[in-house]
């Protein structure tokens, strides 16, 4: 039952009124917060953003701690446009900023990120923002940053992550980035678990420091100008699911020692110089799903020990120089493989059997190799089938492609010597 205000003592009164006034207070959102935000944004409506209330704790995309500081600022796929405000320096508690998915231009001030010196994710991705990179503030608590998706040119020097001692996350891809990928490149964190560089115009070798990263996951850096071997201490980073190196100028083997690498998932590192024989315990890597090597220079055979990778869903060592019997190979262990590309290579021999108890092929390319005969009638039975490439083999064929589109796959034959 609520006591009417008149019959309330006095000092019960008293204290109902300081009480809510500190509440009030130690809530409402602090004015010089509020006015950066408010100057940062002056030129976006309100009804965009939903910032119509006088109080910034209601605002859209903000929050703030229990003494009105703002702390959060997510504002993505709201098409904001023009430059970041200096104003937003002025959010000295901020500790984290989401503007991704705009249309932000201009440089990215290293005073701005400076000021931020609580900042501990950063995701600015997916805008036009251009210029160099900006250093990390020197005390930084800093955990993610994403910068992908921009026009980010110039360098990144070495000290790029000197203070970063928090880092899990760094993403430049997408960029216009030049000159090498900064050295040491786990020694000042040790939490790393994500780096992609892939998507610019990085030279150079790929630094050392990659054994350091006792947590590393994801190693990105495809798509660059890239030269020289791979480093040898990659093959200790043995927390590893992700290695993505496409399109670049590596050459020289794969060592045995990524056998190591046992939570290895993915590996694609097509598109470049690569020599040697491949791995002779890469059945060792169980876990790995994608192995995409074509268009290098390996040479050897296809090991059977690469059949026991047996969460294999796409398997391409197309345009190298592999040889050998493919007739030998037990592809049955291969339950998941949904594609398969073999060709350009110097395989003979005729087509696998066990290829057909791969249920799950969508697509299997053996064209320009040495294979011989006829297709068995058990292709029937892969239903999901919808094309197959034997073409130049032995003898030539005039069409290289067969696709499966209503046709009777029990007809499919390979020209026979």
């Amino acid at each position: 039952m609520t006591v009417p205000s008149h019959t309330m003592p006095c000092g019960v009164f008293f204290m109902f009124f300081f009480l809510s006034t500190v509440i009030s207070t130690n809530h409402a959102c602090n004015k010089a917060d509020h006015n950066s935000l408010w100057s940062s944004f002056d030129d976006v409506p309100s009804s965009a953003l939903n910032w119509s209330s006088s109080d910034c704790r209601h605002w859209e995309g903000i929050t703030c701690d229990k003494d009105g500081r703002v702390t959060h600022l997510l504002l993505p796929s709201k098409r904001l446009q023009g430059s970041i405000s200096r104003s937003l320096g002025n959010l000295t508690h901020l500790s984290h900023l989401n503007l991704s998915h705009n249309q932000l231009s201009g440089p990215l001030e290293a005073g701005l990120i400076l000021s931020l010196s609580f900042l501990e994710i950063l995701d600015l991705s997916y805008n036009l923002l251009s210029g160099e990179v900006p250093l990390f503030p020197p005390s930084s608590n800093i955990r993610i940053v994403d910068l992908s998706s921009n026009q980010f040119n110039g360098t990144i020097p070495s000290s790029f992550l000197q203070h970063a001692g928090n880092l899990s996350s760094l993403n430049v891809s997408k960029n216009h980035i030049s000159g090498q990928m900064p050295s040491s490149i786990c020694l000042h964190s040790s939490l790393v678990r994500v780096f992609d560089f892939s998507y610019n115009n990085f030279s150079g070798s790929i630094p050392l420091g990659l054994g350091t990263c006792s947590k590393l996951e994801v190693f990105r850096a495809g798509f660059n100008s890239l030269s020289g071997t791979l480093p040898s201490d990659i093959y200790k980073a043995q927390a590893l699911e992700e290695i993505s190196l496409p399109s670049n100028k590596l050459f020289g083997p794969i060592s045995d020692r990524i056998a190591n690498l046992t939570s290895l998932t993915i590996l694609e590192i097509y598109f470049n110089q690569l020599t040697g024989v491949l791995p002779h315990h890469i059945g060792k890597l169980s876990k790995l799903k994608l192995m995409h090597l074509h268009f290098n220079n390996l040479q050897g055979s296809l090991l059977p020990s690469l059949m026991n990778c047996t969460n294999l869903v796409e398997l391409n060592q197309g345009f190298n120089h592999l040889e050998g019997d493919i007739t030998m190979l037990n592809f049955s262990k291969l339950g998941q493989l949904i594609k398969l590309d073999l060709g350009r290579n110097y395989f003979s021999g005729f087509m696998p059997v066990s290829l057909y108890s791969c249920k799950s092929l969508k697509a299997i390319q053996l064209g320009g190799n040495e294979i011989e005969g006829q297709i068995q009638p058990e292709i029937v039975s892969l239903k999901s089938l919808s094309f197959l490439s034997l073409g130049w083999n032995r003898p030539m064929s005039q069409g290289p492609y067969i696709y499966f589109d209503g046709l009777q796959k029990s007809q499919a034959t390979l020209p026979s010597k």
